[in-house]
């Protein structure tokens, strides 16, 4: 185990109350450590730092208290398994810590390593029971180097006394923001083509698989994919335009024009180059699609998670043994898209 979490898990129980700039969010008040960002909806509060050159983050979620008649165990599993083990593959069950009590809450706490493709880092839980109510904690950096920022973190939190089931609800938190301009810029899927895992850990090639989504304010789209695999012989592009509408949580994309092609590979190998178009993709076809929508916090970033009935031209079938479709894509700044046209590509 890290030291890092070492150190942390210790200090889950010496909560105190003298910290600065002390903020609430329902039953739970904290500090929000220097230059870190804060969004807070009714779901939620996360906070968040992330280093742009080395790629190290820490994130801290403070759910909103929901109704629970279930002991303080259960209510750890169940954020466990809706606000770890369905963000990250999570290595093995979390290591429990001891738990205690606090102001007529019974708190539990559990820590385990995670990865997130090639990521890998460490999720720690704080699951507070009482009053007919649970609220919790969830902390994932993959760096040290924001220790000091946790530590002062964690030692702000302070649960106020509990009352029974007053601010409680049973709606769990889900960050959903259902208006056009939420959904507005650029939302990316990038995946790195692995062959087979080693110790744990993906055995990359040198491949990828590129999806991205560009919501304009205007009401129009672009979707863009590129495949660049190893093991296939050619790279696949995607190129489709149309319109968006969002009503409540859902949202329709109505593609205008689109074009699935082959292109050979560059005689230099590189990634980043093109040959010659080979051919159209036959299987290409363009399909008005409505998707059930939500915004979730992954690894350091927001996410915008896509929903469908069943499997999309565009999206591929992502869960192929489930009726389902989820999909999940990271917001990405707009000038930072890894997808290329090919040479001479007319828009």
């Amino acid at each position: 185990m890290h030291k890092f979490f070492s150190i942390t898990i210790l200090l889950l129980a010496a909560i105190i109350t003298h910290a600065q700039q002390k903020q609430s969010f329902g039953v739970v008040s904290y500090s929000t450590p220097v230059n870190w960002q804060k969004q807070q909806t009714e779901a939620g509060v996360q906070l968040s730092v992330t280093d742009k050159k080395t790629g190290g983050y820490a994130i801290a979620f403070i759910t909103k208290a929901i109704a629970s008649d279930a002991e303080a165990n259960e209510n750890f599993k169940t954020d466990w398994a809706r606000l770890v083990k369905a963000s990250v593959q999570v290595n093995g069950e979390p290591a429990m810590q001891q738990p205690f009590s606090e102001n007529g809450w019974n708190v539990v706490s559990g820590t385990a390593n995670y990865t997130d493709g090639a990521v890998t880092g460490m999720a720690t839980l704080l699951t507070a029971t009482g009053g007919g109510q649970m609220v919790s904690v969830l902390l994932m950096t993959n760096t040290q180097q924001y220790q000091n920022n946790l530590l002062a973190f964690i030692n702000s939190l302070d649960l106020a006394k509990v009352t029974t089931n007053s601010t409680g609800d049973k709606t769990p938190a889900v960050i959903n923001n259902s208006n056009n301009s939420s959904i507005v810029g650029l939302w990316i899927f990038y995946n790195t083509e692995a062959n087979g895992y080693s110790n744990g850990f993906p055995v990359v090639t040198g491949g990828y698989m590129r999806r991205e989504y560009l919501f304009n304010t205007d009401g129009t789209y672009t979707f863009r994919a590129k495949d660049w695999m190893v093991y296939v012989k050619d790279i696949l592009f995607v190129y489709e335009t149309g319109t968006y509408t969002v009503k409540g949580n859902q949202i329709t994309i109505t593609p205008k024009k689109g074009t699935g092609e082959w292109w050979s590979k560059a005689a230099s190998g590189r990634t980043s180059e093109w040959g010659k178009l080979v051919r159209s993709s036959s299987d290409y076809k363009l399909e008005t699609v409505t998707y059930t929508f939500e915004f979730k916090y992954y690894s350091g970033s927001n996410a915008l998670v896509l929903k469908a009935a069943k499997p999309t031209s565009r999206d591929g079938a992502k869960n192929p043994n489930q009726r389902e479709q989820e999909y999940i894509y990271s917001v990405r700044e707009l000038d930072k898209s890894l997808i290329d046209n090919p040479p001479g590509f007319k828009k």
